[in-house]
């Protein structure tokens, strides 16, 4: 059996479920899921700006087929000037999203790759007469002023155009933005045991005074076979920190001979 099918297989087992049965809300707004890939030091760059490729193959199975389970795909102007995405399926079966880009300035480059013709609904959110044209079939959506660029009114331009299931993959300006405002009802953040040292950060919210006032969302954890780990975070029921280390501990993490992820070696000194 070859490497590309254990890792489709793996990444099936890991993703089959996380986003299709739960993109419904009780409320009216789009279901967000934001997915983030990053070095063991918080970081999605080198300082050069290098970021291909941070995490493996296995992540990029994940990622293509959260697009596969959305929408639309929404990244910020910056990461299409930087990095010029094709935002489309291809490392597995399925069909690809919407492409969004967010451009008050209209500064994106008509010719990025996530323009191209396929069939696929492209659209570009930016303020009225800006910028310069666009290809034919992109749909532009003006927006008034600065405030229609807040994630809320994001959120809302798209549900008008029947755009209900929304993954956020970029830039992180972008990804921090929806988290801040409470808006990130999945987070799916893929960490590589690798090291820059510097480089950019890749999430970011309001400084916490205290631990108290830290956000801690239930999370599940997925360990592959090149090292990475996923962290699926549920931001719907997010709770705080205070008071969480004066909890008892569940037996199967006070007992490390029941606790699959413990160490052999641990398992043995304990």
């Amino acid at each position: 059996m070859d490497d590309t099918t254990l890792r489709l297989r793996s990444h099936k087992r890991v993703s089959e479920s996380p986003v299709q049965a739960n993109l419904r809300r009780s409320d009216d707004r789009p279901y967000v899921i934001a997915q983030l890939g990053q070095s063991l030091d918080g970081r999605i760059a080198t300082t050069s700006g290098d970021s291909k490729y941070i995490n493996g193959p296995h992540a990029l199975d994940h990622l293509h087929a959260l697009r596969a389970s959305v929408d639309a795909v929404v990244v910020g102007v910056g990461t299409v000037c930087a990095d010029d995405p094709l935002l489309t399926v291809r490392r597995i079966a399925g069909v690809s999203p919407a492409r969004v880009v967010i451009d008050p300035s209209g500064r994106v480059d008509p010719k990025a790759r996530c323009f191209a013709e396929d069939g696929i609904r492209r659209l570009v959110l930016r303020r009225m007469a800006a910028g310069a044209p666009l290809p034919t079939g992109v749909e532009v959506v003006p927006m008034a002023d600065p405030s229609a660029f807040e994630p809320s009114s994001i959120l809302e331009a798209l549900k008008q155009r029947g755009l209900r299931r929304i993954l956020v993959e970029g830039g992180p300006t972008t990804l921090s933005a929806f988290l801040e405002a409470g808006l990130v009802d999945e987070l799916h953040v893929f960490v590589s045991p690798v090291i820059l040292g510097a480089g950019r950060i890749g999430l970011s919210r309001k400084a916490c005074d205290t631990l108290a006032q830290a956000l801690r969302p239930k999370a599940q954890v997925h360990v592959f076979a090149d090292g990475d780990v996923l962290f699926r975070c549920d931001l719907k029921d997010s709770v705080r920190e205070e008071g969480s280390r004066d909890q008892p501990l569940p037996p199967e993490v006070r007992n490390p001979d029941e606790h699959p992820l413990q160490p052999r070696a641990l398992r043995a000194a304990g």
